[in-house]
């Protein structure tokens, strides 16, 4: 496995610690509040054995990162049921088996936030923190959560490249780069598998189907591609 990168000097482990502690306190958006607390009481069948998080998800990985994956939100009894986003689910099975394979995780598993799991030169964030209802966050909760992504990117200060599972993930990180002084080109570019935005300064944007089983079962997204675009980031970020 290629050496991991040393961790930046400036970094703040504990800016980054108070600003978790911030995500997991909030409850800006009573739609979600409602949505995230009612199903860590009712469970599903199949844990109904289990303690639900049923709070907002942090981000998760390397701190030294200099890829950043940016997904939608925690699933409902993924994320939301084991405190650690894409774990517990098949969207999560799908990313870190890839992350794995590409030298960017520990192990091809995430079943738990005790099970282990080691991130290298790569963090796993979503632009919304709580489950929402259908997987479908409205405008207004977006909004509320944007700012935790921006300060993730200022405190993360080694991502170079943002991997964007799906067109949410992408419209979020163009935000994200033109509110950091990265202006988005016109016309915006449009979100697509292996699609690519350039940067002039520091956060190269690169698309990735969502590894939601509506992409993996149905063949729209393959072990193959997912591999490409990790094998693509690793390059753009000088991982090798």
């Amino acid at each position: 496995m290629p050496a991991r990168p040393a961790a930046s000097p400036a970094l703040d482990p504990a800016a980054l610690a108070a600003l978790d502690a911030e995500v997991v306190a909030c409850r800006r958006c009573p739609r979600l509040v409602d949505w995230r607390e009612r199903v860590a009481a009712e469970k599903r069948a199949a844990f109904a054995d289990q303690e639900y998080w049923g709070r907002p998800i942090t981000g998760f990985g390397d701190p030294a990162a200099r890829i950043l994956v940016l997904g939608l939100a925690p699933a409902a009894h993924g994320g939301n049921r084991t405190g650690r986003v894409f774990t517990g689910d098949r969207s999560g099975d799908w990313l870190f088996a890839s992350m794995w394979r590409c030298g960017l995780a520990n192990q091809p598993l995430s079943v738990s936030r005790e099970d282990g799991l080691e991130l290298h030169g790569a963090y796993v964030t979503a632009a919304v923190r709580c489950a929402p209802p259908a997987n479908k966050p409205l405008p207004a909760e977006r909004d509320n959560c944007f700012p935790y992504l921006l300060r993730e990117l200022e405190l993360l200060r080694e991502v170079r490249v943002v991997v964007c599972l799906g067109g949410f993930a992408w419209e979020a990180a163009l935000r994200a780069r033109d509110a950091l002084g990265e202006p988005v080109p016109r016309p915006r570019p449009r979100f697509g598998h292996g699609a690519e935005l350039p940067s002039p300064g520091r956060l190269h944007l690169l698309g990735c189907y969502h590894p939601s089983q509506q992409n993996t079962f149905t063949g729209r997204l393959t072990e193959p591609m997912t591999d490409a675009v990790f094998a693509r980031s690793r390059e753009l970020a000088g991982l090798g």
